[in-house]
């Protein structure tokens, strides 16, 4: 199924809320880590245990897994396998970007049906070796209707040191989103949203307005909701019928500083602050009949 098509779904279902999942352990019930090889998976399990019928989408930072070498990979294709099995989206948060053959390793790993067990519904991708290094993420795009999410504008504080410069009259970040944009036109889905689709930072509201205009069918992805202080109002302002924002959080649903909670209070915990965000945005609850 079309990225596209699919966002249109889940966000129209259970709202835009992408349930973040960075696996710390100083940031998790110690309960978790009664068998610390399992703990990867028991994270996982009991995020998407306390997020079913509240989000649509997970994001899993690889990162977090490939800190714990070859068998933190291995969890990660299984926890893929489980968010899949629960009907949930996937966003792969990898920031992957290299020349020629090593981009198309990448984008075999991560976005050819069947090309292995990592394979996921959308990559977040880096541009700053040259547009001709994402082709191959975007053929996968074209060729199977995967979603990528190229870094445009991020959440950081330090983006604008690169991001901001002015090349040529325009923004780095508007270069890239024009080139973003030119995508997105030729991976269009059955709703008129483009595959491939823009990380624009939910800290900077002024230019998400900016590269709204210039990427008018590219689904946003917008992290920096929760702990970094992003405005969810302004941010969801900012979807359209042909590009929806996806709104991320993770630590601000995920991280507890009582490591003692017992786990089924750390799950009604994860619900509540899923129902907190999931008002901020005005996501109503689907009534089921």
């Amino acid at each position: 199924m079309h990225w596209g098509d699919i966002v249109k779904s889940k966000a129209g279902a259970l709202g835009p809320l992408v349930l973040g999942i960075d696996p710390v352990i100083t940031h998790a019930p110690r309960s978790l880590l009664v068998e610390p090889d399992d703990f990867l998976e028991r994270y996982t399990t009991t995020l998407l245990n306390g997020a079913e019928g509240k989000v649509g989408f997970v994001k899993f930072q690889s990162a977090y897994f490939e800190a714990f070498g070859s068998a933190g990979i291995v969890r990660l294709a299984r926890c893929i396998a489980i968010a899949r099995e629960r009907g949930f989206a996937i966003i792969m948060d990898a920031k992957r970007g290299d020349i020629g053959s090593t981009a198309e390793a990448y984008a075999r790993a991560y976005l050819v049906p069947g090309g292995s067990d990592l394979e996921v519904d959308c990559l977040t991708i880096n541009p700053f070796l040259g547009s001709e290094t994402l082709e191959p993420f975007v053929d996968c795009a074209r060729e199977y209707g995967k979603g990528l999410f190229v870094l445009v504008k991020t959440s950081n504080p330090g983006s604008g040191w690169l991001q901001d410069r002015n090349v040529s009259n325009k923004s780095v970040s508007r270069h890239v989103a024009d080139r973003v944009a030119s995508w997105a036109d030729e991976t269009l889905g059955d709703h008129g949203i483009g595959a491939v689709g823009a990380v624009v930072g939910a800290t900077y509201p002024v230019e998400g307005q900016q590269l709204r205009v210039a990427m008018p069918r590219s689904i946003f992805l917008a992290p920096g909701l929760g702990v970094q202080g992003g405005d969810p109002a302004i941010i969801s302002s900012l979807s359209t019928q042909t590009g929806s924002v996806l709104i991320s959080a993770s630590r601000g649903i995920a991280a507890i500083d009582d490591r003692d909670l017992p786990l089924e209070e750390y799950v009604a915990l994860v619900r509540h602050r899923l129902d907190g965000f999931r008002s901020a945005l005005d996501i109503q609850t689907p009534i089921i009949c």
